[in-house]
């Protein structure tokens, strides 16, 4: 599904301020994957994500989709393949535009366009089926101008953007990590039905690790830029918190303590 080899990513490169992002990560994603990633700030975690959506050119390496070599595709070329929900939930839809305008541009992704009416009668019919999914009543408000919507129906609403046009690959960059508390639990509870549902392949990046044992069927752990952890299975299912923070500070050459029981 994606193969990605020999990765790299340097930022400043050729400067007094040059540091390595990624340091040569080597990765293979099967169809189907739900892989949680998780590593300390600075670990490479969105930089990753930025450079599979093309955000970000990289330095070295090859980036693999279904057998096609997109490694020199620009960022709107690999949003035919790519979708992505970003940590902040006003980048993710236009809040001078309304609701149904939002689904509307999400729904032509990838197609060409013309002109003629922005949403028909039957969009209307369509959007307000898929919004009733959600559970948060904005079927009932698709004239209603995004921006009015809360931090957690927003990004609801991005999560739904994402997917309605079904992608190869979904990239989550820690979507719920502006919500409260309660409104997180209810996008993370949506997500992963909506993976489920649509056999996605998603990528989410977070910093809870209790939350990345939780969800999907694999976690890889990101360290310096490198792979330093990969689990699936019975592994992950057995695997705590505590374990996955000994592997961290055993990379870094440091005791643990559990006392300490840090989220990292």
């Amino acid at each position: 599904m994606i193969g990605i080899s020999g990765l790299c990513k340097y930022f400043h490169r050729g400067s007094v301020n040059e540091v390595l992002a990624l340091g040569g990560i080597d990765l293979q994603v099967r169809r189907g994957d739900f892989i949680t990633v998780v590593g300390s700030n600075g670990a490479g975690k969105s930089t990753l994500l930025n450079c599979l959506a093309g955000s970000y050119p990289i330095d070295g390496g090859r980036i693999v989709i279904d057998d096609c070599d997109v490694t020199s595709w620009p960022e709107h070329r690999r949003a035919r393949l790519i979708s992505r929900v970003f940590q902040d939930p006003l980048k993710g839809t236009c809040g001078s535009l309304s609701i149904e305008q939002n689904l509307a541009l999400a729904a032509r992704r990838g197609r060409p366009h013309g002109l003629g009416l922005g949403v028909r009668r039957r969009d209307r019919d369509v959007f307000r089926r898929q919004l009733a999914q959600l559970g948060l009543g904005l079927e009932e408000r698709l004239k209603d101008q995004v921006g009015l919507l809360s931090g957690g129906q927003r990004q609801a609403l991005t999560l739904l953007m994402a997917t309605l046009v079904r992608p190869q690959i979904l990239l989550l960059d820690e979507h719920t990590a502006a919500l409260d508390p309660k409104t997180a639990l209810q996008v993370l509870e949506l997500t992963e039905k909506m993976v489920a549902e649509l056999h996605l392949t998603a990528l989410m990046v977070t910093h809870n690790m209790r939350q990345a044992l939780q969800l999907g069927n694999r976690l890889i752990m990101l360290h310096g830029g490198r792979v330093i952890l990969d689990i699936s299975g019975e592994e992950k299912g057995r695997m705590t918190v505590e374990g996955l923070l000994q592997r961290f500070y055993a990379v870094r050459g440091e005791t643990f303590d559990s006392d300490r029981m840090l989220l990292v």
